[in-house]
């Protein structure tokens, strides 16, 4: 029979791994509803393909976006890149004229909010979860996101006249700071239409 001093240590016990796990999940969703998909793909109802270039208009990858029932995915792979971690966010344009890529224009925000998940005015609908660039420059990723749609005609639609661009910056996002979370310059493109 546990005493009442084991069972206070046991549920502290429990209570820590609880927190651990929670704290570590948190990591990979940035907001209630985007995220990455580490259980793997969800089932395709309509895609696009987004060829993506780096500064020099090399083809760098591909990113397959899908849509079921009310999450979009995006599927990226990608290499030449710089090891670490990059921000990656829609931007409301579908233009790709490098070398800098400011034709792409700002975030996608038909919500007209604030930048980042963790701004208490945002976020973006553009706003997508950091990526993670290995040490051989290439990234394989799922991101989950229940803010844009493939939906024509809404306005978070990612299929729209003129199209939009999928942007992978040079630095990690820091979730907060308005207009684009310390991100740096746009390193790749693609555009979505």
């Amino acid at each position: 029979m546990l005493t009442m001093k084991k069972m206070i240590m046991l549920m502290g016990a429990l209570l820590l791994a609880c927190s651990i796990a929670y704290a570590s999940a948190r990591e990979d969703i940035a907001e209630e509803g985007v995220g990455h998909n580490e259980a793997g793909p969800i089932a395709d109802v309509a895609a696009l393909t987004v060829d993506m270039t780096n500064q020099q208009g090399e083809r760098i990858g591909r990113a397959t976006i899908t849509e079921n029932t009310d999450k979009v995915r995006i599927h990226l792979e990608a290499e030449g890149l710089p090891p670490g971690k990059h921000a990656l966010h829609f931007h409301e344009f579908g233009k790709c004229e490098g070398p800098d890529f400011k034709s792409a224009g700002s975030h996608f925000n038909p919500y007209h909010k604030q930048h980042g998940f963790n701004n208490p005015k945002g976020f973006h609908a553009g706003d997508l979860p950091n990526i993670e660039v290995d040490a051989s420059g290439k990234v394989k990723v799922d991101i989950i996101s229940a803010v844009v749609t493939l939906k024509p005609g809404k306005p978070n639609s990612l299929k729209r006249e003129g199209g939009l661009s999928l942007i992978i910056h040079e630095k990690a996002d820091d979730y907060t700071t308005d207009p684009s979370g310390e991100s740096g310059a746009r390193i790749a493109c693609g555009v979505v239409n």
